[in-house]
């Protein structure tokens, strides 16, 4: 029964997507813009309920810069812009954050291509008409709804094995020691470990901290906390 319903639901926003790129293909393509956006991702998801580096984009065409709830990190620059998210702007902001809005904390150089852009902001209408139609978050992998938003579902980091939740870290001479509920024993480079925090329902148990493989070559490292002030306490250091 649930998994019928997620599949009916992710029927319906297929639909609604498919019917949405008619009317938009004039000024861009969305499914070209879905792909397109993939070179935004690091940094935006294009599902409302999950904030980056940057916001969720799920709802930003048309809407007042630095308006989208629950993101904090908006540049004072971009704050006092009084900019309205038209196609035009959003065109000119991918072009050049910065010679739009001087002082904006958005730092990157920008996207040339011009049919990029135009797809991009295509995609972005298309998602925004989808979560108007919807009025609910975007369903989960299992009925395929986040993957056409592009992006991949956040782990839940307290629901990881033994062999990822760390019960101690000690410093010694330039390499951390990270033991695991398991027994195991990770020797880290201190340039290849960072620490992390995740204060959402996705994030680890307070007092568990949890550690990530990341990279290429699988040395490096996250240890995500539940909150700032648990890190520096839960370090020790010893030789």
């Amino acid at each position: 029964m649930r998994q019928n319903l997620f599949s009916t639901a992710g029927a319906i926003i297929a639909a609604l997507f498919t019917g949405f790129i008619d009317t938009a293909r004039a000024d861009g393509d969305p499914d070209r813009g879905r792909k397109a956006f993939l070179q935004c991702l690091s940094c935006h998801s294009a599902r409302p309920d999950l904030h980056k580096t940057g916001p969720s984009l799920a709802t930003v065409a048309g809407r007042k810069a630095a308006t989208v709830e629950g993101f904090g990190r908006y540049s004072d620059a971009l704050k006092a812009s009084g900019l309205v998210w038209s196609d035009e702007k959003l065109d000119a902001w991918m072009l050049d954050p910065r010679g739009l809005v001087p002082g904006t904390s958005m730092n990157i150089p920008g996207i040339k291509s011009a049919s990029d852009r135009r797809d991009i902001i295509a995609f972005l209408k298309a998602v925004k008409a989808v979560q108007s139609a919807e009025r609910s978050p975007a369903p989960s992998n299992e009925s395929g709804g986040s993957m056409m938003m592009g992006d991949r579902p956040m782990p839940d980091l307290e629901a990881l094995g033994p062999e990822r939740q760390v019960v101690s870290l000690t410093y010694c001479r330039g390499t951390y020691h990270v033991r695991t509920v398991a027994g195991q024993v990770q020797k880290i480079w201190e340039f290849n470990l960072r620490f992390k925090s995740d204060s959402s329902d996705k994030g680890p148990m307070t007092g568990k901290p949890v550690i990530i493989p990341k990279g290429m070559r699988g040395d490096r490292f996250f240890v995500i906390f539940a909150q700032p002030s648990e890190i520096s306490p839960f370090i020790e250091n010893r030789c």
